[in-house]
């Protein structure tokens, strides 16, 4: 599904990410852990052609994505708040993308019903902007927003950041459904160890741009990351 080949980006010479190799097959649950300044974000960005590589590629289902746009069609994410529009509704915003996406009204309505209790009634029809919502409800229409339009790759940085406890573990069910359910491949950074290994079937550990760890998730992983980054 995803292809990475001798991969680099440097700022300035000074390197920030170098993966010679990694695949990442179609409806896995993928997850990124590292320190800041790992480069999660980084291959991230590469991945979404929102900065450009200094060697190497990316391609998506055999697409080269800094040479073409035709993965976007398939491809969402959400990274933080600058994905959204802070003058629209979420509402007005939930429209836009779906329009964006090919859906109607009554498909991305369909959708939003869904996500009742991910929102706590504190998302739609509360007649704000969206830059008047919290972080963490700001967090929860960019999510969601992701999901609009049946992408086959999501991509979420931080998801569980500024979450409170009931809508961390109703997002790690829609994680793990898109995964196993519907064969949707998810890409999830997380700093918070214990949440990327309940929802992710494999983690890759960066450390200074660098895949330093591969794991298939199992009972033993969690702890084994806590004694990597213990030291």
């Amino acid at each position: 599904m995803i292809t990475v080949t001798n991969l680099s980006k440097k700022y300035n010479s000074d390197p920030v990410l170098s993966i010679e190799h990694l695949d990442i097959p179609k409806g896995q649950s993928f997850g990124l852990v590292g320190n800041n300044g790992a480069g999660k974000t980084t291959f991230f960005s590469l991945l979404l052609d929102l900065i450009q590589p200094t060697t190497g590629f990316i391609k998506s289902k055999d697409i080269q994505v800094n040479e073409s746009e035709d993965w976007k069609p398939f491809t969402s994410a959400y990274i933080d708040e600058t994905f959204l529009i802070g003058y629209l509704t979420p509402e007005e915003y939930f429209y836009f993308i779906g329009e964006l996406r090919g859906q109607n009204k009554a498909d991305v309505d369909a959708l939003l019903e869904q996500f009742a209790d991910f929102f706590h009634d504190e998302i739609l029809n509360q007649k704000k902007y969206l830059r008047d919502l919290s972080k963490g409800n700001q967090k929860k229409v960019g999510i969601v927003a992701a999901l609009i339009g049946n992408p086959e790759v999501i991509i979420l940085d931080e998801p569980f950041a500024n979450l409170d406890p009931t809508t961390q573990i109703r997002l790690k069910q829609i994680i793990k459904n898109l995964a196993e359910q519907h064969g949707v491949t998810v890409l999830v950074s997380s700093h918070d160890l214990m949440h990327v290994t309940e929802v992710c079937e494999r983690i890759v550990v960066l450390e200074k741009g660098v895949v330093i760890k591969d794991l298939a998730t199992s009972a033993a992983t969690l702890k084994e990351l806590e004694m990597h980054f213990a030291g």
